[in-house]
This record gives structure tokens, sequence and C-alpha cells, in this order.
């Protein structure tokens, strides 16, 4: 079993198919995953995007500066991880938000040591606004913070069952990776995560788990170490 984990959650693994916003009920079924892996006494870190609401990189941003355009989003972040928190703290959950822009009314700043404590003490942490830069996206700013904070492995929740060699919605012959490299997703060009966010796991071998957010217990399975989804590996 893993001691520390960071969990990159999408933005719309919170709308739960809407499209557009938070569904509360939604966020209450992840939240309540997430406080039965940390009832396991796994430290748990948390990285979520923010398309829900907004993506730097959509067709609603294209005639904006990319620099406003990406700041929105990391704001976007921010109201997912309130969300979480709320539902986490409802089910007697200690939990932080750590924003890289600083808001001191809404969230702490991002320091790593003070993010180590809280995990130590056994909150769990929610890493919002991404890296706090723009052209970074938050699947590069989950790899960071899983390396700042020493994790055991990256989980990566999805809506497919792992790293396939083509996307599986549209190609049915697509063929599904029980365990491939980092260099081999680079060469393949295979789009499940942001290719800066995989140079950096490479470069540092850091384990990354792609697995399916919408099966109910995959988050505690994959942390007890069951073959879940697709394995990683530099």
């Amino acid at each position: 079993m893993y001691k520390r984990v960071l969990l990159k959650l999408s933005g719309e693994a919170l709308a739960a198919g809407q499209g557009f916003g938070v569904d509360v009920a939604r966020v209450h079924e992840v939240a309540g995953e997430i406080a039965d892996v940390r009832a396991m006494g796994v430290d748990m870190a948390i990285v979520v995007g923010g398309g829900n609401f907004f993506r730097g990189v959509a067709e609603q941003a294209r005639d904006m500066d990319r620099v406003s355009a990406d700041h929105m989003g990391m704001l976007s972040t921010v109201i997912n991880a309130l969300a979480i928190q709320d539902a986490l703290e409802k089910r007697d959950v200690h939990c932080r938000v750590m924003s890289a822009i600083a808001m001191h009314q809404v969230a702490e700043p991002y320091i790593r040591r003070r993010a180590i404590r809280h995990l130590e003490k056994g909150r769990v942490v929610i890493f919002a606004a991404g890296t706090g830069n723009p052209y970074f996206s938050t699947d590069t700013a989950a790899s960071l913070r899983a390396m700042e904070i020493k994790a055991d492995v990256l989980l990566k929740a999805t809506k497919v069952d792992g790293v396939y060699t083509a996307d599986p919605v549209l190609d049915k012959t697509a063929v599904k990776f029980d365990e491939i490299s980092y260099m081999e997703i680079l060469q393949r060009n295979l789009r499940v995560m942001d290719a800066t966010a995989v140079s950096l796991c490479k470069d540092n071998k850091l384990p990354m788990i792609i697995f399916n957010m919408n099966r109910a217990g995959n988050i505690a399975r994959v942390v007890s170490g069951e073959k879940v989804g697709s394995l990683v590996t530099a």
C-alpha cells in the first residue's frame, strides 16, 4: 500500500456530466472516497483542475490574451478546491486548501514545508491555482507538487480505464496498456497528460497510475496496490 499519494482530479469530474459548474452530489461522492482512503492511514494531497468553469486553452478563450485566460483558469481551480474542502469537512476530515496565488481570505499560501507538515498531521491538502504561472497546466502542477511533497505515486483520475493506444471513446479497436513507460507515452504522442508533466515525472522517476474515477471505490483499490488502470513508470 502507498503511504503518500497525490490525486489529480479534473474539474470536469466534479461537474458530473452537466458540463459546467459543480455537481454537489458528485463532489460529496468524491469526498467520500477520499475520506475512505485517508481513514486507511494514507497521506492524501489533491490537485484539482478548473475545466468545469474555464480553461485557458479552450475555444472560449481563443480571443483572449493567454496569460489572462490562464489566470482565469487558475482561479477556477480555487472554486473546485473550496467545494472539495467543504465536502470533506462535512465528513469530519481535516483539510487545508493551499493556493499558488495569494488569497489569504479563502486559502493558505502554498508553502512546501507547511504542506508537508499538514500531511504529517493527517490533514488532506488540496493544492489550488495550479503552479501560479501561466502556460503550465494543472497536470504539470500535479507532477510538481507530487515531487515537492515526496509522494510515492501520482494518481491521475480520468473517465477511462487507463492508457490506450488511441481514444477508446472514438476508436473501439484501441488497446489498453497495463504498464507503459513515460518515454513511450511521449513517443506515441498519447494525450493522457500534458507533455511537460510527463517529462517531469520521467526525469524524476515518479510513477503514475491512470485509472477510471467513475467506478466507486477505485481510489482505495489503487492505493491498496490492486491492478487497476495503467501504471506508468520511468
